[in-house]
């Protein structure tokens, strides 16, 4: 019910938006402003009319095709704008978004596509969370119950793939781990288990862990247990996101990441070439803290973000794509309005 009342007044505010009313600005969560508010407006429409057939999305740039991945990114993306399977503008896609990684659940429990065999688990991660976000929203029993089988068996999928060290590397077979899978994977577990799904508290207890054990003495997160030498400052912000998503605010190690990610990344380039992903980590773990570090992060990333949109709505993020920079772009500026249970404080 609180989905579909949050959905129904984005429905509202995109009305009053569109006439130029003065209640429209009055309605903005706190930090959006009416030039933010169109931005949103104009990247929505954007993955709105890219769509394919089919329901999916896929990524234009130098890194391949990814179509649950990016599906998965843009559906979100969509969700965070208010829109359900059911309600809100953007309901018809975000249903044939769901339907396309539905048809994408292999009977092994991997979320999967042919492009994308030799990096499954990334979209089986990110496709996870996504139909763990609408498994939440769902009105109709039938879609339910299958949303729900989906998600039983990439819950174990994943539990099963773990490795010794507590984390996920490129395939459920791969019996190996690095950082940003190993995050991918935590979150999406999270999302299952706030959905009601049933998650081992084992599988993300040792994931956890495998994020403490790859930390530096600066703060620091190294990409993989076992790899020597500095952190990567994209994968420290992505793992103080799933710290906080697991309850771990006062936690001494999430807090000297995030002072190292504040110092490594700044908000006009960052990331080694993946600013786009590493921003969106960190703004979701600000976001969580609250106070003003979010209020001066966002004014500030809002600011930036508005500056690299194009005439057409979009982003390019990272040379992965507009699906992909356009997606996480809004799910950063769409934060404040606190539709996703996942990004919620």
């Amino acid at each position: 019910m609180k989905c579909i009342v949050r959905s129904l007044g984005a429905v509202i505010l995109s009305t009053l938006a569109s006439v130029g009313s003065a209640p429209a600005q009055e309605l903005l969560p706190e930090g959006v402003t009416p030039e933010i508010a169109r931005a949103i407006d104009r990247g929505l429409q954007f993955l709105a009319r890219t769509q394919n057939r089919d329901g999916s999305w896929r990524s234009s740039g130098g890194f391949g095709n990814y179509p649950t991945a990016m599906t998965a990114l843009a559906g979100m993306a969509l969700c965070g704008s208010g829109s359900t399977p059911t309600r809100g503008p953007y309901f018809l896609h975000v249903r044939r978004a769901t339907e396309f990684l539905l048809t994408a659940a292999q009977p092994d429990g991997v979320i999967t596509a042919p492009a994308e065999e030799g990096r499954s688990m990334y979209g089986h991660g990110f496709s996870t969370m996504f139909l763990a976000e609408v498994f939440g929203m769902e009105e109709d029993e039938r879609r339910q119950r299958e949303l729900h089988a989906v998600l039983t068996r990439a819950v174990e999928l994943t539990s099963r793939s773990q490795s010794k060290a507590g984390g996920w590397l490129y395939t459920p077979e791969s019996n190996g781990d690095e950082g940003s899978v190993t995050v991918t994977q935590i979150q999406a577990l999270r999302a299952c288990r706030n959905a009601g799904i049933v998650v081992p508290a084992k599988t993300i207890d040792t994931a956890v862990d495998y994020i403490r054990q790859s930390a530096n003495p600066d703060g620091s997160i190294r990409y993989s247990v076992k790899s020597g030498g500095g952190g990567r400052p994209a994968i420290t912000a992505a793992a103080v996101a799933v710290l906080y998503n697991a309850g771990r605010y006062d936690d001494p190690m999430a807090e000297k990441a995030l002072l190292y990610a504040l110092r490594t990344l700044p908000i006009n380039g960052s990331g080694n070439g993946h600013h786009f992903y590493a921003q969106l980590y960190l703004a979701q773990a600000l976001y969580q803290r609250g106070g003003e570090d979010w209020a001066e992060y966002y004014r500030k990333i809002s600011a930036w973000l508005l500056t690299k949109q194009d005439r057409e709505g979009s982003w390019q993020g990272d040379n992965v794509g507009t699906t992909y920079g356009t997606a996480i772009a809004l799910t950063i500026l769409q934060l404040p309005y606190a539709y996703l249970p996942i990004y919620q404080r």
